[in-house]
């Protein structure tokens, strides 16, 4: 994946990706239009049913998904399965490390247990993760891209959401490290950071009008977005066009951390 540009820079023939959390959501949406651009996808979360419905949606553009259903919190079964994944796919070029989960709360309210919950998904899974595809893409020696699917709140503060927070913050940091380790393998890390985007993960939080007024207080086109609004970022950084992007944060949060 080197700096030329042949053809539409967007255009992701040939490629191959894995997107975790790829059931649901952001996860699914990328991973459809992935398959849209052109890669074959390999799909990762717990719910196999989940999973074989965004196949189905894949395998009718006319791209191969593979399923694999795990919980990536099993992070010592990680390396294994993404050398399953590469050797059923001929290799792996592109990760969409999606998977993650919030416990809102308020900072007196939060638990160890919840803390470490939030922590163990969205950055020790996401930074396993990450290794592992990693090691792959060293071994193959044709480059890569991962992709962290991060937040607005890894850069501004919310309430409610202290160890979510951290999580991304963490996040954002691991992408930077990344880039600044694997970028002479030509493996460009970089991480998008929605703000508020309607999904089944945020649907109770967001039918809660003081809430929802909060969450759109520095909203500057004062709507939420979509999964599909998500996605061109993440197609953009998997792409040719993106061929000099490395440890960047990309936000997609109309403009929230601009105040």
């Amino acid at each position: 994946m080197g700096g030329k540009m042949s053809g539409t820079p967007f255009d992701l023939t040939g490629k191959n990706a894995v997107v975790t959390g790829a059931g649901r959501g952001i996860g699914r949406a990328c991973a459809v239009a992935l398959s849209r651009a052109g890669a074959d996808v390999a799909l990762v979360a717990r719910s196999e049913n989940e999973l074989a419905a965004v196949a189905t949606e894949i395998t009718n553009l006319g791209r191969t998904a593979v399923v694999r259903p795990h919980d990536i919190l099993r992070v010592s079964e990680l390396q294994s399965l993404m050398e399953d994944i590469a050797s059923v796919m001929g290799g792996i070029d592109i990760l969409v490390n999606n998977a993650g989960m919030n416990i809102p709360q308020e900072a007196l309210d939060v638990t160890p247990e919840a803390w470490d919950q939030i922590m163990n998904l969205n950055l020790k899974a996401a930074f396993f993760t990450a290794q592992a595809v990693g090691r792959i893409m060293i071994r193959q020696g044709r480059g890569g891209r991962i992709i962290n699917m991060s937040s607005q709140t890894g850069t501004v503060a919310l309430v409610k959401r202290s160890a979510y927070c951290a999580s991304k913050a963490g996040l954002n940091l691991v992408t930077k490290v990344l880039a600044l380790e694997w970028a002479k393998h030509n493996i460009l890390v970089n991480a998008v950071a929605p703000t508020f985007i309607e999904t089944e993960f945020s649907k109770g939080f967001l039918a809660d009008p003081i809430f929802r007024k909060y969450a759109l207080s520095k909203n500057l086109l004062q709507r939420f977005g979509t999964p599909e609004d998500v996605t061109g970022a993440v197609v953009y950084l998997a792409s040719a066009a993106a061929s000099l992007v490395a440890g960047h944060i990309l936000s997609v949060d109309a403009g929230w951390t601009a105040h």
